[in-house]
């Protein structure tokens, strides 16, 4: 036997409809608030290791210029944690900033299949898949 409130469109269900919103704010505020707290965490990592940073334009031209590399793997990333670099750090929090709104389209599958509604459920898993295949596939060309 199923649920007959199942069988009703989201749409006539405001109560689920605003649940779903909920919790889709509540995701996309946690990602971006703890994305802000890492940065903001790697930053002062980056001025507590290079006191000079804060005393030098020479030496903070140095960590922002595009010269530079960039964290290119993730072994050189967890290397980059293991030492204490912030700028490590900060690329964590802008990869939690980037895969925010990626979990946001994978909460929205789970709630489609909830709902039965398998044309949006198609539609975003169809986005979802683009989204990983694009982190996937793309390069960074410098």
């Amino acid at each position: 036997m199923t649920d007959p409130t199942l069988a009703t469109p989201a749409s006539a269900r405001p109560d689920l409809v605003h649940k779903v919103e909920l919790l889709i704010s509540g995701l996309l505020r946690v990602g971006v608030v703890t994305s802000l707290v890492v940065i903001l965490a790697g930053l002062a990592l980056s001025f507590l290791h290079h006191g000079d940073y804060l005393h030098s334009h020479h030496a903070l031209k140095g960590i922002t210029s595009t010269d530079r590399p960039s964290w290119q793997t993730v072994r050189e990333l967890r290397e980059g944690i293991r030492h204490g670099r912030g700028e490590a750090v900060i690329m964590i929090g802008l990869l939690l900033l980037i895969a925010t709104p990626v979990m946001r389209v994978a909460v929205s599958v789970v709630v489609f299949i909830v709902e039965r509604d398998w044309k949006f459920v198609a539609i975003t898993l169809f986005v979802l898949t683009m989204l990983i295949l694009s982190f996937l596939l793309g390069k960074a060309e410098s």
